[in-house]
C-alpha cells in the first residue's frame, strides 16, 4: 500500500516528504474533507519536495457545478498537482457525478494527460444524501478518471470504518480494480487498522490525524510519519 499524507503547509509537506510518504497531499481542512487550498501552497509544497514524492492537491467537497469543478481542477493542475482530487459531496445521481467527472477529467488532462484525476466518495454517504462509493468505480472508468477513493465527509473522529465493513471496503477495492482504476482508503484511520487494510488491499492509503497524533487539527509528526511507512512496508 502506498501511503499518502496530507500537510497544509510547506513546513508539515518537508515532514511528510522525510517520513517517507509516498505521495503529499495538499489540502485544507478548514473548508472540508477534502477542502482545497491556495494555489501558491501547492507551488510551495511542490518546491519544498522538490521531485521526492507526487503532489496530490484536493479542490473541495463539490456539489453539481461541473464548470467551477473544472476551472478549480485547471487550477490545481497548472499549480503542479500530480493527483487532482474531488469529493463527490452534494451528488444526487449517477448522470451528475459522470458529468462533472468527465469535465474534470477533460480539464487536467488537456493540460497535461499524464496528470491523474481521483474521484473521491463518502463512506458515510447517507449522512450528506451523496453517491454511494460503490456506484464510483464504473463512473470513473468511463470518465476517464485514474482513481476512485472513499473518505469521510463529516470529521467529528469517525472512521471509515464505522460506515463500511471490510466486505463493502473489499468490494469497491476489487471493483476499482476491475475497471482499471487504482483505488484509495482514507478516513480517521488508525494504527489498528492496517491489519484489515492490508486484507482489503487498496492501492493506497490516505492520512493526517493519524501521523497528528489522533487530532488532525494539530501538527504532522515525522516520527508517526516513519512509523507509519515501516508498519505499511512490514
Amino acid at each position: 500500500m502506498k501511503l499518502l499524507v496530507s500537510p497544509i503547509n510547506r513546513e508539515e509537506a518537508i515532514i511528510a516528504s522525510r517520513g517517507g510518504a509516498d505521495i503529499v497531499d495538499v489540502k485544507n481542512p478548514k473548508e472540508g474533507s477534502l477542502g482545497a487550498n491556495f494555489p501558491w501552497i501547492i507551488r510551495e509544497i511542490k518546491e519544498a519536495v522538490d521531485g521526492r514524492q507526487p503532489i496530490s492537491a484536493t479542490i473541495g467537497d463539490f456539489n453539481y457545478k461541473p464548470g467551477t469543478a473544472s476551472l478549480a481542477a485547471f487550477g490545481a493542475a497548472v499549480a503542479g498537482a500530480d493527483y487532482i482530487k474531488v469529493g463527490l459531496y452534494d451528488i444526487q445521481t449517477e448522470a451528475q457525478a459522470l458529468e462533472l467527472l468527465t469535465k474534470i477529467t477533460r480539464a487536467v488532462k488537456d493540460y497535461d494527460s499524464t496528470k491523474k484525476v481521483v474521484a473521491s466518495g463518502y463512506s458515510d454517504y447517507k449522512r450528506i444524501n451523496s453517491i454511494p462509493p460503490l456506484l464510483l468505480p464504473s463512473i470513473a472508468a468511463e470518465a476517464g478518471a485514474d482513481v476512485v477513493m472513499v473518505d469521510t465527509a463529516i470529521k467529528d473522529g469517525k472512521s471509515t470504518f464505522e460506515f463500511m465493513d471490510e466486505n463493502e471496503l473489499k468490494k469497491f477495492t476489487d471493483l476499482a480494480h476491475e475497471y482499471g482504476l487504482e483505488n484509495a482508503i482514507a478516513g480517521s484511520l488508525k494504527f489498528e487498522d492496517l491489519p484489515v487494510l492490508e486484507r482489503i488491499g487498496p492501492d493506497i492509503i490516505g492520512v493526517r490525524g493519524m501521523v497528528c497524533g489522533g487530532d488532525r487539527r494539530t501538527a504532522i509528526r515525522q516520527e508517526l510519519v516513519e512509523k507509519l511507512v515501516a508498519e505499511c512496508q512490514a
